[in-house]
């Protein structure tokens, strides 16, 4: 679809404070600057609405539908929309994942970290999504989110007890940086909107995590919210020891998936979610994650972000609700909700 078409797709009015979020408040888009807007059929809609923001903006913009350019799912993002990317300073990916395609979206973040791009990662994004964390004050995500970073820099440990039964313990290094995507985007770290986390590779992580969130990547579309059929995480030595859940399909799955290379089994993430404008699961990991909780993810490190000096090809996050959290001897979270 050309540019100068998509004022003829017709798109839900009640996206539009969302989609001035994005444009405005969390990507800081200039009327001098150009943006690369990728997006699928399925999101057409939205990317409809993040177009009508950027005209209002006066900013030189491409609409890059992925359908367009190849066959889904793909392993690899079209070059024609690599080298678009190359012209701008600001893009979106604004599309729904499909199964194998994560290498495509790397090839993609590839070209936003070697150009310095202020970039948008609206993965799986949806209406519900829209109408809800991305209509958070961002500004109040962001200001609490340095608060706790500032904090968190200096623990040596965090503990972390759920209603669910979660009781884990995280031990952290200084040499391995914590980072902030709390939706104001900036050059140094692209981030998914919405936005509204801090976290850091952990030195280690011992106890049991109770996934009664969601689970991410493909999986999460799958499984949906985990409340009624929690996974069980046994963790030892920063590594999965045992899985179990009441869904044996999903053990399954989240075994092979663990099992991929030799650190798919290994935390990489630990995060505090940071957005204030969710209140509970949606059954949706890109909102779900910012919940204000902790989640953790097996498999990559974002090493050429954290300074982690391990790699992995995969990366799942694991979300868990109602939490108590403390930095070292200071509680920061009672039952979900920040005391800061």
């Amino acid at each position: 679809m050309k540019n100068s078409f998509i004022a003829e797709v017709e798109f839900d009015k009640e996206l539009s404070q969302g989609a001035s979020n994005a444009i405005n408040s969390c990507l800081r888009l200039k009327p001098e600057e150009r943006i690369t807007i990728i997006t699928d059929n399925d999101s057409l809609e939205i990317a409809t609405s993040l177009v009508h923001e950027i005209k209002k903006v006066g900013s030189e913009y491409s609409l890059m539908i992925i359908e367009d350019y190849v066959e889904r799912p793909t392993t690899n993002m079209p070059k024609q929309i690599l080298d678009d990317m190359q012209k701008s300073q600001v893009s979106i990916f604004c599309a729904q994942a499909q199964m194998g395609e994560l290498s495509s979206r790397i090839q993609m973040t590839s070209v936003v970290n070697a150009n310095k791009m202020r970039h948008g990662h609206m993965v799986n994004i949806n209406k519900q999504i829209m109408m809800e964390a991305m209509r958070a004050d961002y500004q109040k995500v962001d200001e609490l989110s340095q608060k706790l970073i500032e904090k968190a820099c200096r623990a040596r440990y965090i503990r972390c007890k759920s209603k669910g039964g979660t009781d884990i313990v995280a031990e952290f290094s200084p040499k391995i940086k914590w980072l902030k995507t709390s939706g104001i985007i900036s050059v140094d770290k692209w981030g998914n909107l919405p936005g509204g986390e801090i976290f850091t590779s952990p030195l280690n992580v011992e106890g049991l995590f109770v996934c009664d969130g969601v689970v991410g990547d493909y999986l999460c579309q799958k499984y949906g919210d985990l409340k009624e059929t929690p996974l069980f995480i046994d963790i030892v030595d920063s590594r999965i020891k045992e899985m179990n859940c009441h869904n044996s399909y999903l053990t399954e799955e989240m075994m092979a998936y663990t099992m991929t290379d030799e650190n798919s089994n290994r935390v990489g993430e630990f995060a505090i979610g940071t957005n204030i404008a969710i209140s509970k699961v949606i059954g949706h990991i890109l909102q779900d994650e910012k919940l204000p909780s902790i989640h953790i993810a097996f498999g990559h490190p974002y090493a050429e972000h954290t300074g982690a000096d391990w790699i992995s090809t995969t990366h799942i996050d694991c979300v868990g609700i109602d939490f108590d959290v403390w930095l070292e001897d200071e509680k920061v979270m009672e039952n979900g909700k920040f005391l800061l």
